[in-house]
């Protein structure tokens, strides 16, 4: 029998028909384009834009189309699915900045960028990890000092998603003293901002259609009113509360990945041959995809219900640990798998497994290590 998400619905089939078209027929012909360039097109965010694939759960009022996460998650596993090298920069614009902007904004800063994020026109940025802070966001040591009637930010960033295109920069930023409740976010906008730099586009190992950037504020400014939430030290609450669903959204990513990866090497090894038969019919091969394609469907049993909860408002930050533990560390151990099926072929750049194994590895290691993940997990036994 073929297994159904719960969560979906059959206007969510009609509209994933028509995107998943569009995206083969319009985006993925650039893909490669893009991983040369480090960066992908503005065209391709308005293009998403027009489909109304940004910002789907956001309500109608504010540009969006009044969805559930649903359709987020239809549109995040699409991606990840048909065009990749989309899905990063994607879902850090659409997934979670736009919520902080929905969820903590005032009126006025909702009807000020959400419209904009929804057609693609402005994108999106949030900036935590710093060159000696990473998944210890106590640490951060960026500052947002009132000068007047301004926040003047100082500091560094590092390993910033979209930070070579975005418009707006939610900068994690210390308000206050020491610790957790020193913390505040702060919206910068980019354009015209004389304290913003950008640093070089970092050569990563693999995700290179998606610009990941070093940047530097030497007193960069913004008002007053870029404050989220309505007064300064709420920062660290605001980002606990927001985690949960981004560290889902990595889970998504990482079972579309998983179920491509296993269907790619299907595919390869029914018309691969090796002493006169398909290497898919010797036994190791079968036994093999057999466990991935077993272990695929766990995580998409699992990770429909952190979906099913996300929806329902009460998925628990240890939950959505374990999703993205789990599932990043078998989407590393299927694509490993599935490339050592595909030989030497699988390590060649214009195979997409190849591909798909550097992709694979950042999983575990951005949204929070799986060492931290296993940490938060473990206080609650």
């Amino acid at each position: 029998m073929q297994y159904r998400s719960s969560w979906m619905t059959e206007e969510l089939d009609a509209f994933r028909d028509q995107f998943r078209k569009f995206l083969a027929r319009d985006l993925a012909p650039h893909a490669e384009q893009w991983r040369k360039q480090k960066v992908v097109d503005r065209s391709a965010w308005r293009a998403l834009g027009e489909m109304g694939a940004l910002l789907p759960s956001v309500p109608e009022a504010y540009g969006g189309l009044g969805a559930s996460f649903a359709t987020d998650a239809a549109v995040f596993e699409d991606l990840e699915s048909v065009v990749p090298e989309l899905n990063n920069g994607v879902t850090v614009s659409s997934g979670i900045v736009a919520h902080y902007i929905l969820n903590y904004g005032s009126e006025e800063q909702k009807l000020r960028w959400l419209p904009g994020m929804a057609r693609g026109d402005l994108i999106g940025a949030i900036a935590m990890t710093e060159p000696g802070t990473g998944s210890d966001l106590q640490g951060v040591r960026t500052t947002a000092r009132k000068q007047g009637n301004t926040y003047v930010i100082n500091g560094q960033k590092t390993f910033i998603t979209n930070g070579q295109t975005a418009d707006l920069i939610i900068v994690v930023a210390r308000t206050g003293g020491p610790g957790a409740k020193g913390l505040s976010l702060i919206v910068l906008e980019t354009k015209e901002n004389d304290g913003f730099r950008r640093g070089r586009n970092l050569d990563k190992i693999g995700l290179a259609a998606a610009d990941t950037s070093e940047l530097f504020f030497e007193d960069a400014v913004a008002p007053p009113e870029n404050l989220l939430g309505a007064e300064e030290g709420q920062g660290f609450v605001q980002l606990m509360q927001q985690l949960p669903q981004e560290r889902l959204i990595i889970a998504i990513g990482a079972v579309a990945a998983m179920e491509r990866a296993v269907k790619l090497t299907v595919d390869y090894t029914r018309e691969r041959q090796a002493f006169g038969k398909p290497i898919l019919e010797f036994q190791n091969t079968a036994f093999i995809l057999a466990e991935r394609k077993t272990e695929a469907m766990i995580a998409r049993v699992f990770v429909d219900f952190c979906i099913e909860r996300l929806i329902a408002g009460d998925l628990d930050a240890v939950t959505a640990s374990m999703a993205k533990w789990w599932t990043t560390q078998k989407q590393v151990e299927t694509v490993d798998d599935c490339l050592q099926l595909h030989g030497g072929y699988g390590y060649m750049q214009e195979y997409p497994i190849g591909r798909m194994f550097v992709d694979a590895r950042i999983q575990k290691i951005y949204g929070g290590t799986n060492e931290i993940m296993k940490m938060l997990i473990a206080r609650s036994l």
